[in-house]
């Protein structure tokens, strides 16, 4: 059937209070120059993940919107062309600005 177990714990009493000075270098976890800043460590891969998923949404929605009202290909490719500079200027120049607002 359904049993529960309570279990206490406690710590052992050289492991609370460490008398010897030698016991607290074994109680450090790291030193701060040893820990990896995980926030720091691939920024540009989500500025690139971000900005390819921005480019394709906002240049598919810019040519289907152009698509349904022109049904000419070469109005599309243009307003596709211009869409894909301008959304890679626009990127950049973000890009550029966040990253000297940080320094």
């Amino acid at each position: 059937m359904n049993s529960v177990v309570h279990v206490v714990t406690t710590l052992a009493e050289n492991t609370a209070n460490p008398t010897n000075p030698d016991q607290n270098k074994d109680l450090e976890l790291g030193k701060p120059d040893d820990t990896i800043d995980y926030m720091q460590r691939a920024q540009w891969l989500r500025a690139s993940v971000l900005g390819a998923n921005d480019g394709l949404v906002s240049v598919a929605s810019l040519m289907i919107g152009v698509g349904a009202a022109s049904s000419t290909m070469k109005a599309m490719l243009v307003s596709g062309l211009a869409g894909l500079i301008a959304g890679a200027c626009s990127m950049a120049i973000g890009e550029f600005v966040s990253v000297y607002a940080q320094y």
